[in-house]
């Protein structure tokens, strides 16, 4: 759960016009911040950002669980967000099949010889602007569950919660979302000379076919192998696996660097005076919701 949500819920229940003012300010930087992720232009994050703070007035005092306040939040936030009037310029396909997000031969032969060290990758990409462009290419279904789990850092089950879907839903549209990320980013990077490419020679086995069965089925359990969430057995099968197929190796570095750099990319916050405005009337209805005589 999100640090900012418990801190506002804690100022909240304070009670004074201070600290009201600091938890509205914590909310709508939280709103801000995942309306950009996922509109990917300002308009729309200001418009929802201000949209679901006027709305959440009347339901604030309501709110001393800050597990109910955040699923609440980003319910809102969603809705607004998936109603937004303006579109991307990228057009994303309306359904991902596993099958179109793995490796061809062709890519499968390029990762046999290349080692790709994430931390290397995620500065590159974060420098070009590729992982947010790429973000705005994922249906938006796949996109909310993308920027909710791995950019906002919440579980699976408040990620369910708030998109209405079951647990295993989100894991498989979390799964195909990384991968359609590290496709995209992938056909724009390209190794510098001397930087964290390490050549590694060829197993005549791994290179008897293009993309074996075995590579097929391990790649459906990739994101369940990162995230901790195979059974001992599968994972041990998996990693015997891995030791023995430079391709598999190198794509599992890919995608390990696509979840990173969404990790890691930097929040953006909204502009300082159109906030401090909105606070301002905001603050005015929610003292009017509870009782008290705005001045």
């Amino acid at each position: 759960m999100r640090s900012e949500i418990e801190q506002a819920v804690m100022l909240l229940r304070r009670g004074d016009d201070k600290a009201l003012e600091q938890a509205l300010a914590l909310l709508q930087n939280t709103v801000f911040s995942f309306s950009m992720k996922v509109c990917g232009q300002r308009e729309d994050a200001e418009d929802t950002m201000q949209e679901v703070l006027v709305k959440s007035v009347p339901h604030l005092p309501k709110f001393e669980s800050p597990k109910a306040l955040l699923v609440w939040l980003y319910k809102v936030a969603k809705n607004r967000c998936l109603m937004s009037r303006r579109r991307s310029k990228f057009a994303p396909k309306a359904d991902l099949s596993l099958e179109e997000l793995m490796p061809d031969g062709r890519e499968l032969e390029r990762l046999r010889g290349e080692s790709i060290n994430p931390e290397t990758f995620a500065i590159r990409s974060e420098e070009a602007g590729w992982l947010r462009q790429a973000i705005q290419r994922l249906p938006p279904p796949y996109r909310i569950v993308l920027v909710l789990r791995d950019m906002e850092g919440l579980t699976d089950e408040e990620v369910a919660e708030i998109t209405g879907l079951r647990s295993g839903t989100v894991r498989v549209r979390l799964h195909r979302a990384r991968l359609f990320v590290r496709k995209e980013l992938m056909k724009a990077w390209k190794p510098r000379p001397g930087r964290s490419i390490v050549a590694v020679a060829p197993r005549a086995a791994a290179s008897e076919q293009p993309r074996p069965a075995r590579c097929k089925a391990m790649f459906a359990e990739l994101s369940n192998y990162l995230d901790e969430q195979l059974d001992d057995s599968l994972c041990e099968e998996l990693e015997k696996h891995l030791e023995g197929c430079d391709p598999c190796q190198a794509f599992l570095a890919g995608l390990e660097a696509t979840i990173l750099e969404c990790r890691q990319m930097p929040s953006q916050v909204p502009h300082r005076a159109k906030a401090a405005k909105l606070r301002k009337e905001v603050m005015a209805r929610y003292e009017k919701a509870l009782g008290k005589s705005a001045d």
